[in-house]
This record gives structure tokens, C-alpha cells and sequence, in this order.
């Protein structure tokens, strides 16, 4: 797949995942990481662009027209009025740094977009704590998916199918986990 095809996939896929698409950044990511030629880290990068670009037509729209935000994103699967109502209350607890906090909690960002500015955090903050979050995890991801491939490739005799089908294997389980742990 050539540079600029990658590139376009990867803002997309972040735009696309940060308003109302389910599947992470990270797994288009981390199947990137997957061949060592890829330039990952300016992948990452515009998986970021295109995740903030999200980001900010969420918290707009929240803004905007909070309860067709509201209703619209809890309609995305594994996102329930419970979930909304957590992200809510973490907003007005913990402000700005709950839009940090949630990626290790699984909580999807977009829910965070679309209710920050009803939770008074201003848009250059809400941008800022965005790029902290979302950049940590997709470095953290693409590059831990980057060293196992590595190291599987080189101390096994896995071939670079072999770890493909681990991949894949790998995010399978981890969004039948997710949607169990988090029906709609």
C-alpha cells in the first residue's frame, strides 16, 4: 500500500472513530506497525490530525445541540446512557484531565467530545488534553505492536503471515471483550 493511501486511511480512520465509527485508530495502527518500512510515527501523526478534526465537531456539536449529540453518540455500539452519564459525571468532577483519564478507562473519546463544552472546558483546553490523550495511546499502541512484531519475527519461526493472524486474532478478542463489557 503506497505512503500517501496510508496517510489518508489513517485521518479518516481517526476523524471517523472520534465521531461516531467504533473501531480505534489503533488497529489500523498497529496492523501498520506491522510492516517495518511503514513510517509510523507520521501515521500516528495523522491518525491524530484527522482524531482531533473529530474531536472538535463532537465538542461543536455538543455545543451546539447537546441532546442530538447526546442521543446520536449513545446510539454507537457498546455506548449506553450509563456510559454517557459516567463520561458526564467524570467531566464535571475531574474536567479537562477526565478527557486524559478516559482512554485508560476505555471510555470513548468521542463521548468526552460531545459533552466537554457543557462541562465549561474551553476549546483550546479540551484541543490540548485531545492531543495528549490521543497521541499517548496511539504511539503506545502502534509502537508496543511494532516491538512484538519485531521480536516475533525475529525469535520464532513465525512468518509476517504468521503474526498477521495474531493480529488479528488479538483485536478480535479484544473488541468481543469490549462489547461484552460494554453492550449498547
Amino acid at each position: 500500500m503506497h505512503t500517501s493511501t496510508k496517510k489518508y486511511l489513517s485521518t479518516g480512520w481517526g476523524f471517523a472513530e472520534a465521531t461516531l465509527f467504533f473501531i480505534l485508530p489503533d488497529v489500523l495502527l498497529s496492523y501498520f506497525a506491522l510492516d517495518k518500512k511503514a513510517k509510523l510515527l507520521l501515521l500516528v501523526l495523522w491518525a491524530l490530525v484527522g482524531a482531533i478534526a473529530g474531536g472538535l465537531v463532537m465538542y461543536y456539536w455538543g455545543r451546539i445541540l447537546p441532546e442530538a449529540a447526546w442521543q446520536t453518540v449513545e446510539s454507537v455500539p457498546a455506548i449506553n446512557t450509563e456510559l454517557m452519564n459516567k463520561v458526564a459525571d467524570q467531566l464535571n468532577q475531574l474536567g479537562v484531565a477526565s478527557v486524559i483519564l478516559g482512554p485508560f478507562q476505555g471510555l470513548p473519546y468521542k463521548t468526552y467530545a460531545a459533552q466537554a463544552s457543557n462541562a465549561d472546558i474551553g476549546i483550546i483546553l479540551f484541543v490540548i488534553a485531545s492531543i495528549v490523550a490521543r497521541l499517548f495511546r496511539f504511539l503506545l499502541i502502534a509502537y508496543i505492536a511494532r516491538g512484538v512484531s519485531v521480536l516475533l519475527i525475529s525469535h520464532t519461526a513465525l512468518t509476517k503471515k504468521g503474526v498477521m493472524i495474531i493480529w488479528f486474532g488479538s483485536w478480535s478478542s479484544i473488541y468481543i471483550f469490549y462489547f461484552l463489557h460494554f453492550p449498547s
